[in-house]
């Protein structure tokens, strides 16, 4: 059997890794998989059996999305902490000698990881190893799009075989969001239980890893205080497994004075939830959209504030004009 080294590298929220796992599991049949986890580790998500986890040592970076904030104390020896991780790749290819590695998202982002990851691209140059891009609907930006774009061209044309985008192009397509798709030279190639009628009505809310959105969740647990007795209904809230101890706590506290409010950090199974929901209130980040679109539930969302690229609401945008949100 194959080899397959498949690198994440998730920083504000879980899509990313959601996404991940999902495809790496989706490729076991075929493939000896190895998942190099570069965010941090999720203790209570679920691993596939037969899937070989590789945590490496974890940079978080500094963020500053509307009202939550993340300290750029999180950037200490930077540079030394990936030398030590381009070092651990390294060694992991000498030892597994992978025939495939996927970067997801890389390099239509992660630059900042560039010293890790252009050397694992040139190990697998040097060793005959098919490269892959794994990429999600929409392409995001901080920096010059014009110069972004041809950045993006010269590392794809330069390091990768085939680009695998996650989109459903009726919806939106990779030209939406990036411009020199004609350029690129390399090849451009989910089941739940649906709800009952004996399932109670239920209000769904996620906010992702957890990092953001706590606006959204204390507004809703707010207006469950008045909903209690107003309508038969059940709110079912994830906070995300990164959300700070104080913020749960109070929400905990909510719940004592809620009879129709459960409040679970995490739940690895989103999707099951949101096939039964009468009503999903959330984030508007890809992993979450589509599940709105898979399920075809009743949807509000809150797009991401306070950052330049508006990827989110983009989507959001979008998805208005089709009538789904």
């Amino acid at each position: 059997m194959k080899t397959l080294l498949f690198y994440c590298r998730h920083i504000l929220g879980t899509g990313h890794l959601m996404r991940s796992m999902a495809i790496v599991h989706g490729l076991m049949p075929d493939f000896q998989v190895y998942f190099v986890n570069g965010g941090e580790s999720i203790q209570e998500f679920p691993i596939p059996q037969g899937i070989n986890v590789i945590n490496l040592p974890t940079v978080k970076t500094g963020v500053n999305v509307g009202n939550s904030q993340v300290p750029d104390a999180w950037w200490p020896e930077l540079g030394t902490t990936l030398e030590h991780r381009r070092d651990l790749l390294l060694e992991l290819c000498d030892r597994i000698r992978p025939d495939a590695i996927m970067l997801e998202l890389f390099p239509f982002g992660h630059h900042q990881f560039s010293a890790e990851l252009i050397p694992l691209l040139e190990w697998a140059k040097a060793h005959g190893a098919k490269t892959i891009c794994s990429l999600r609907d929409i392409v995001v930006t901080n920096q010059g799009r014009a110069k972004y774009e041809a950045k993006v061209c010269q590392l794809i044309n330069q390091y990768f075989d085939q680009l695998l985008i996650h989109s459903d192009p009726r919806f939106i397509s990779l030209e939406h969001s990036f411009s020199l798709v004609g350029q690129l030279t390399c090849d451009i190639d989910r089941e739940f239980h649906p709800r009952t009628k004996t399932d109670p009505p239920m209000i769904l809310v996620s906010v992702g890893g957890g990092l953001v959105g706590h606006e959204l969740l204390d507004c809703v647990a707010k207006a469950s205080q008045y909903l209690e007795d107003k309508i038969p209904h059940q709110v079912q809230m994830f906070t995300g497994p990164f959300i700070p101890v104080e913020i749960y706590d109070y929400l905990q506290k909510m719940v004592a004075c809620c009879s129709n409010l459960s409040v679970e950090r995490y739940t690895p199974d989103l999707l099951s939830y949101m096939a039964k929901a009468d009503l999903s209130i959330s984030m508007a980040g890809y992993s979450t959209t589509l599940n709105v679109l898979q399920t075809g539930v009743r949807a509000m969302q809150l797009p991401l504030r306070g950052q330049p690229d508006h990827e989110q609401r983009l989507r959001c945008n979008r998805l208005e004009e089709l009538g789904i949100v």
